[in-house]
């Protein structure tokens, strides 16, 4: 027997004996060992410094060079209208002409100042109004409300109405409606159709009906985000039961609305019509050195406490008017200036126009604190629906690539509040590569303007009537085409005013082209971090301020906190309710029955417009400056190499699949299971997608030929939407993943040379003529042909050859014609 003492002693000895051969090691090791980690730690130090000091000089010379350029020619063009004015007074100086000059300027000038005071009383007026009657829509139509989110299970302050056609208009309740979901940022609803040129202008001109998404300016108590989401998708359903002989709805969101659309396509698969995102911002972390400073205001303002902290103040709710300053400190000169003077400049014929706009930009709205805590931390500064990471509701997370429906994203160059990178990274953030966006059968069309602003894209009458305006007379055409991802480009016009009609064209792209629209995307790295500690900020808050801020807060003085707001007394105090304006109205009477304009060529007319627009100039100057230093100081406290070690558990993004696990989906699998089977519409179908990828881009009468094939001729138009749209993915897969073996089965579903001959011929109708194909595509007509057995082609094939032909029940999708037929 063993002794378990000896034996106890034997395997301590061995412990112990291990201990000391350890540290030996460790000990005789160490000064190798200790240099070259302290040489890889110096290293990657360095590296990062360097880095640093890359992003801080990329940031100077990006703000320098564009402040030099922008400034220097625009005090070059003011200098030289004053110096023209002076030289035209040198040439002719004429002193009693001046002085009437004079005279009449100063008469003019005067008046002006009256009547843009009085424009500014009735603003205040409206305002104060406008308040009164809880901040209703700004549509310039008529409307009639449908279905009220506070009488749903989950209620909200939501409401579905639907647009009422103005005199002249006829609607067609059988075409596709049209669902608008305008933002809830600080503002109220209208935006969409705060003009006739609108998004619902455009859709009610072409007789679609049209309904809108507004909302209350107060939020139900307890309403989140996910409240909000249900009752979108029951707006929506609500909608495709009033038309149900119509295609689905298509659902437009600008802005923030544009989120909230993607939340409600993500998360309801049955509502696969077209949604159209607007200038919405999803990749928040995106942008350009040197450009778009607001995306910095969580790294140097502060992250999630801060809507926290203003929640608190508001007694749990957040007041809309902070974000709304927010967008007006990003543009001062044109917020508390340059407009002001061009309504004073333009008083006689601005003054409408005016007081329309500042009504929409006036109406404050409310969130509750569970919202805005959610657009912060989720979103703006979290960027977590981009890293497939947010959560609508505790277990509920958002996948975007859970969407069926055509994604139509159109961005701007000229936004400044969601540039382009923000509009569209989060495409290149959830896929592999296109071919993926092709795998999973979704179609996303992105179309970037070169100059427009943001409130431009929903208000602009020009973009209504070119942008909106082809989106809309595109959009049954976008459903014909294959999964995949395209550029949507208008590439000329012909005719003159309201009957010009432009030439569109979609163009397939790569992910690597969509990519090229950024300049670098090490730049978002550093937001990782801001995440990491807007985090650990939120929790402090939660911990230690958040009960002090809520016990000095009650309804009362969160109500006098929301009067007292800057936006808000800015027009509660120029309104007809202060006394010190009562007398402005009597003297812009006076004023415009004594109207003497003064003339445009009036000397001190052209100096006073040069010194408004030096005197802008300053202040953007000052702007300019402010956003360089913004911008230099978010890159010295964020782009450091601790920084980004801080950072990095928030940095990675969603893991994406490579090819052979794309193949090995099941939907995969079992489209080439079936790669023989099938039958005439099949056939087609893949022949077109064939075409469709070796042209490489779809012109708009292309798309319109083979739209109308797949949705009025038989037997595709026995096939419902989304029968249709499961043919045209499934022929998808099978081009993507076996191109050669999807030519050479053709035959396999064309059974008879009837069908043979007639599916080459639709085939080559779709293109066009012979003259305007390329060398790839008439190339693939003749492979076709030659698979089918059939003879080369011959001629062009001018009209539709499936036109007035009529199907048997078996000829639709999966049923193989006998060759009797």
């Amino acid at each position: 027997m063993t002794d378990p003492v000896a034996e106890a002693g034997t395997t301590s000895d061995h412990v112990i004996e291990s201990m000391f051969d350890s540290v030996a090691k460790a000990v005789s090791e160490s000064p190798g060992v200790m240099f070259n980690r302290r040489v890889e730690a110096a290293t990657k130090l360095s590296d990062g410094l360097q880095s640093t000091q890359t992003f801080l000089m990329r940031s100077a010379m990006t703000h320098a060079e564009r402040i030099s350029r922008e400034h220097q020619q625009r005090l070059k063009d003011s200098l030289a209208t004053l110096s023209n004015i002076a030289k035209g007074f040198s040439a002719n100086p004429d002193m009693d002409g001046l002085n009437e000059a004079w005279q009449a300027y100063l008469k003019d000038s005067s008046q002006r100042a009256v009547l843009t005071l009085d424009t500014l009383r009735e603003r205040g007026d409206i305002f104060l109004e406008h308040e009164a009657a809880g901040c209703p829509p700004v549509l310039t139509y008529d409307y009639e409300v449908v279905l009220d989110g506070a009488d749903l299970p989950h209620p909200c302050n939501y409401m579905l109405l639907k647009i009422l056609p103005p005199e002249g208009v006829t609607v067609d309740d059988t075409a596709r409606p049209y669902v608008i979901i305008d933002p809830r940022a600080g503002h109220g609803a209208g935006i969409g159709g705060f003009k006739s040129d609108s998004q619902v202008g455009v859709a009610l001109t072409r007789g679609h009906p049209v309904y809108f998404v507004a909302f209350r300016r107060e939020p139900v108590p307890g309403q989140t985000l996910a409240a909000v989401t249900r009752a979108e998708s029951e707006f929506v359903r609500e909608v495709a039961r009033r038309h149900p002989q119509s295609p689905k709805p298509v659902i437009t969101g600008n802005c923030q609305g544009g989120w909230a659309t993607l939340l409600l396509a993500a998360t309801n698969h049955d509502l696969t019509g077209p949604i159209v995102l607007n200038g919405s911002p999803v990749s928040t972390w995106g942008g350009e050195v040197g450009k778009y400073p607001m995306r910095y205001n969580g790294g140097v303002l502060g992250g999630t406490w801060q809507p926290m902290f203003w929640s608190d103040l508001g007694d749990g709710v957040f007041d809309g008017a902070h974000l709304v300053l927010n967008f007006e400190l990003l543009n001062p000169s044109r917020n508390y200036f340059g407009k002001y003077f061009d309504l004073y400049r333009g008083v006689d014929t601005g003054r409408e126009r005016f007081l329309e706009f500042e009504k929409w930009w006036g109406g404050f709205f409310l969130l509750n604190e569970a919202e805005i805590h959610w657009i912060v931390e989720q979103l703006f500064v979290g960027n977590r629906l981009a890293k497939n990471e947010a959560a609508l509701e505790p277990g509920r997370h958002i996948d975007v690539k859970n969407i069926r429906s055509p994604i139509i994203v159109f961005a701007s160059r000229g936004d400044n509040i969601t540039p382009p990178q923000q509009a569209l990274n989060w495409i290149v953030d959830s896929y592999a590569d296109s071919s993926e966006i092709r795998v999973r059968g979704q179609r996303i069309i992105y179309m970037v303007h070169d100059q427009v602003g943001h409130l431009g894209i929903f208000v602009s009458s020009k973009i209504a009537k070119r942008e909106h305006s082809e989106m809309t007379g595109t959009m049954e055409a976008i459903e014909s085409l294959a999964p995949g991802l395209y550029e949507m480009k208008i590439d000329d016009y012909h005719g003159h005013g309201e009957g010009r009609e432009f030439t569109v064209s979609f163009h397939e792209r790569s992910l690597d082209q969509l990519r090229a629209l950024d300049d670098n995307r090490e730049d978002e790295k550093p937001f990782a971090a801001v995440a990491r500690m807007s985090e650990i900020q939120a929790q402090l808050y939660d911990l230690y301020l958040r009960p002090f801020v809520k016990a000095m807060v009650n309804p009362g003085v969160a109500e006098l906190a929301r009067m007292l707001h800057p936006l808000r007394l800015q027009r509660g105090l120029v309104s007809g309710r202060n006394p010190v304006m009562a007398g402005v109205t009597g003297l812009a009477e006076k004023a415009k029955e004594e109207r003497e304009p003064a003339a445009p060529d009036n000397p001190f007319v052209q100096a006073e417009n040069v010194f408004a627009a030096l005197f802008e100039q300053s202040i953007d100057f000052v702007r300019d400056m402010r956003d360089a230093m913004y911008e230099n100081m978010f890159f010295s406290m964020w782009a450091t190499p601790w920084a980004a070690a801080f950072g990095r558990p928030n940095l990675p993004g969603r893991t994406l699949k490579n090819e052979a696990e794309l193949r090995a989906l099941p939907e995969v699998q079992s489209a080439l299971l079936h790669i023989s089977e099938g039958g005439f519409t099949e056939a087609v179908i893949r022949m077109l997608i064939l075409l469709a990828d070796s042209r490489g881009e779809v012109r708009r009468d292309r798309l319109e030929r083979a739209g109308a094939v797949l949705t009025e001729d038989e037997p595709f138009r026995s096939l419902n939407t989304d029968r249709r749209r499961q043919i045209i993915d499934e022929q998808t897969l099978v081009v993507q993943f076996e191109r050669e073996l999807a030519i050479q089965t053709l035959p396999d579903l064309l059974k008879s040379s009837e069908d043979r001959k007639l599916a080459a011929e639709v085939a080559q109708y779709v293109p066009g003529s012979i003259d305007e194909m390329s060398p790839s595509t008439l190339e693939m007509l003749q492979r076709f042909r030659h698979v089918l057995k059939l003879p080369p082609i011959s001629g062009d094939i001018t009209k539709d050859p499936l036109a007035g032909r009529g199907f048997g029940p078996l000829r639709g999708a999966n049923q193989v014609p006998s060759a009797a037929e």
